[in-house]
Parts: structure tokens; C-alpha cells; sequence
């Protein structure tokens, strides 16, 4: 990726104990994205690509246009923040994931999620 199209990606879970449900497997968790454009296009957010990986290895591939209905478009220095869920079958999970950018310029590039870990309180160290 060039320093002209660059994006930075934080992303921070948190568990949400009152839809969840150990007896049914049933966990739910929300993340907060924040998404900072740290070059020098503005850029917007076109689509999606997740993988949720619970802790038995089932994996849920999500893909769509933009997130929560919005394809924002960042200018540089600018930051999109929102938050979303996901439910797994597991006390522990993982996602990953990317977004695919296109700049002011025509350039098409991939902005990767690191990897975080979707987790019950005091499940992990």
C-alpha cells in the first residue's frame, strides 16, 4: 500500500452478557471500528469481507456493501467510528476481516482488520 492510500483499523469488543446465552451457545458481542485515514487520498469505504471463527473452528463469512448502510468516505487525517455485533457458539472467538477502499484518484486497495479476539470477561488472560 502506498502513502497516498493508506488506512489504519482499531477495533475494540466488548461482550454483551444480556443477549447471551450459555445454555443455548449462544454469545453475543459488539465491536466498536475505528477507521482513520492516515494518507494523503481521501478515500470512501465500498464493501466489507469478515471471517468469525468461534472457538470449534465454524467459521461465518460476512460480506456487503459498506457498513451499518453508510460507505463513508474519509478525507485524510479524518476517522469513521461505529459499532456492529456478531454471535457465535463459543465463550471465545476471533474475527478478521477488510475493507475495500477506493481513493479520489480511481485506486481500488484492501484496508485489512487486524485480527481481535471476541471473549466472555475473565474466560481469557
Amino acid at each position: 500500500m502506498s502513502e497516498k492510500n493508506n488506512i489504519s483499523i482499531e477495533a475494540k469488543p466488548f461482550y454483551i452478557e444480556e443477549q447471551s446465552s450459555e445454555s443455548d451457545n449462544r454469545y453475543v458481542f459488539a465491536y466498536t471500528i475505528s477507521i482513520r485515514n492516515t494518507g494523503t487520498n481521501a478515500a470512501r469505504l465500498l464493501d466489507r469481507h469478515w471471517l468469525i471463527t468461534d472457538a470449534n473452528g465454524k467459521v461465518q463469512e460476512v460480506s456487503g456493501s459498506g457498513v451499518i448502510g453508510k460507505q463513508p468516505y474519509l478525507k485524510p487525517g479524518e476517522v469513521f467510528r461505529y459499532t456492529s455485533g456478531a454471535m457465535i457458539e463459543t465463550s471465545v472467538g476471533i474475527m478478521e476481516g477488510r475493507y475495500t477502499m477506493a481513493s479520489d484518484d480511481g485506486d481500488k486497495f484492501n484496508a485489512d482488520v487486524p485480527r481481535f479476539t471476541l471473549s466472555i470477561p475473565r474466560t481469557l488472560h
